[in-house]
């Protein structure tokens, strides 16, 4: 379950012209996470690690750090959009536009209104919202809450072709960027609240037809299809509303699926492939190539729609190729990214649900905890509904080997219930009562992660609600980040000590980048306070302002 919701306000600036921009080709998305003069693809490079060689601005010289501009978005929702920026031109995107921006002003160069049915926000489950564009080949990309999928002109925002992926009276929505991958436009789809059958889709780029469409849940017949008793896998869930990685080399994309439907697993007895799980797939075709489940029979909402990262590590002193994923069920996991085996599974935060992560079959061993509620009792799980960490990406530094997230501390409440399908509306089967903040603890940290043990170097406690920004990483040795009450941050990757911060004056829930233009570093991150924060109760959360905007800082 995607977790966001709406809060926030401004005031668009005046429309100027755009400079001419170049097509985007294929070579350049491959180097995106090299070349810090742009940023072309959601996660600073295919390999989603979020981190930028630049070092300019550094540990040495963070807190000379300044706001260099902000621009409004004039939009009242939670903002989770990661900036687009290609030949001197910003892109960012709300759930009902998109606008192109000076990335040095902030002046709007133009801005695109995204028309849409006035009764898609009830089926919207969880944030009136979108999480950014994609770039290539002379087309701006990008999705739309009614599950369309569109193509517009990046020197003027003019629709060149708009696709209908699915109908949102399902359920089924569309927040996330979309991936290229060989020439393929790939989207995922939200929903799996309600009902729907989750599914990737693949598209051309040129024209916007169809090319293909993979089932997230598998169907009788199929591999897997033995994992669902009868036509359950029809309103079995797996959606997959977070952007994908890809390894150009082997030519596999990543993608990662979410909770299964209903929530209450006695109704689906099985596996309930591929729920809760990551698959490697052709991005020409679709094919599965291989796929890891982490939660087979999810009770609990564990998405592992986040994918994680793709890196380089040394295993037994061996170099690996690796795909690392701190996973929502509490476990962070290494995988083979070339076949799918299990490396490493540890746990990163409170974890009883699970005693452990079998290395032999890659199952988990399911506590007494899960016993005594699949056998209908209820219990106090760790770690909650909304994971160990939500859905917004971590970074990785290289210099540290270490995978910086911000995690959560908090469990529910949890009991099953009768489930009840009715078409566009929640199917659940639990007794829905929130989750339990701990009165004695942080509700959650900026934690440093060994991948291969599960273990925090350091964490930075954040005092009431815990942060819900992605984190960006710098060969600056820097972390920056965002908190839930509008301070964007900079802190030491080695200590955790915090360098430099400033409020921005609403929640941050969005993801931060970093470019350069002329020698000059520049950070950019949106802001706009919203998410289930907003909902828990927290006085520090009450108090914090509404309002979307973009912000740009440099040193002085």
């Amino acid at each position: 379950m995607n977790i966001t919701r709406w809060l926030a306000a401004g005031a668009a600036l005046a429309s100027l012209t755009a400079p001419p921009v170049l097509a985007q080709s294929a070579a350049a998305l491959k180097a995106d996470a090299s070349t810090p003069g742009d940023v072309l693809t959601y996660g600073m490079g295919y390999n989603n690690q979020r981190y930028s060689p630049l070092k300019q601005i550094n540990a040495g010289n963070a807190a000379k750090l300044q706001p260099a501009w902000s621009y409004s978005l004039n939009n009242p929702q939670g903002q989770e959009s990661q900036p687009i920026i290609h030949e001197g031109v910003m892109y960012v995107t709300t759930f009902n536009s998109t606008v192109a921006l000076d990335p040095l002003t902030g002046k709007q160069l133009w801005k695109q209104e995204i028309e849409l049915p006035q009764d898609v926000f009830k089926y919207a489950c969880c944030g009136i919202l979108n999480r950014g564009a994609a770039i290539y080949d002379g087309k701006l990309f990008r999705v739309t809450l009614d599950a369309h999928v569109m193509a517009m002109d990046p020197k003027t925002g003019k629709t060149l072709w708009k696709m209908k992926a699915a109908n949102y009276q399902d359920g089924h929505a569309m927040t996330s960027a979309p991936l290229i991958a060989n020439g393929v436009v790939i989207t995922g789809i939200a929903g799996g609240e309600y009902g729907t059958r989750g599914f990737i889709d693949g598209w051309d780029p040129a024209t916007g037809k169809h090319l293909w469409k993979f089932y997230t849940t598998a169907a009788p017949g199929e591999k897997g299809g033995d994992t669902w008793p009868g036509d359950t896998h029809s309103k079995g869930g797996a959606p997959t509303w977070l952007t994908g990685a890809y390894d150009p080399d082997l030519d596999l994309v990543y993608w990662g699926t979410g909770n299964a439907g209903p929530w209450n697993p006695t109704v689906r007895m099985g596996d309930n492939l591929y729920v809760c799980s990551v698959v490697a797939i052709r991005p020409k075709t679709g094919e599965l190539v291989w796929h890891y489940q982490f939660s087979p029979n999810d009770p609990y909402d564990y998405d592992a729609t986040e994918v994680g990262m793709l890196v380089d590590i040394k295993i037994d002193g061996k170099p690996r190729k690796v795909l690392a994923q701190a996973n929502r069920n509490g476990f962070f996991y290494v995988l083979d990214r070339a076949n799918g085996k299990l490396l490493a599974a540890n746990p990163y935060v409170k974890v009883n649900w699970a005693d452990k992560i079998d290395m032999a079959t890659g199952r988990p061993v399911e506590s007494q905890v899960t016993k005594n509620i699949r056998a209908g009792g209820d219990e106090m799980v760790w770690p909650s509904v909304l994971g160990g960490k939500n859905w917004t990406p971590m970074s990785w530094n290289p210099a540290t080997g270490l995978a910086y997230a911000n995690t959560l501390n908090i469990a529910w409440p949890y009991q099953l219930a009768k489930p009840e399908y009715k078409r566009g509306e929640w199917y659940l089967g639990i007794n829905f009562r929130g989750v339990m903040m701990p009165k004695d603890q942080p509700h959650g940290y900026l934690s440093a992660i060994d991948p291969m043990t599960g273990k925090s170097k350091w964490q930075m406690a954040w005092p009431g609600q815990p942060s819900m920004a992605g984190t960006l990483s710098t060969a600056g040795n820097l972390v920056f980040t965002g908190a839930a009450t509008g301070e964007f941050m900079a802190v030491d990757a080695t200590s955790g000590k915090k360098l430099y911060e400033f409020n921005v004056g609403t929640g941050i829930i969005g993801l931060p980048v970093t470019w350069e233009h002329k020698g000059k570093q520049y950070v950019t991150i949106t802001a706009g306070a919203g998410g289930v924060w907003a909902l828990l109760g927290d006085e520090r959360m009450a108090a914090t302002p509404a309002g979307g905007s973009v912000w740009t800082f440099a040193l002085k």
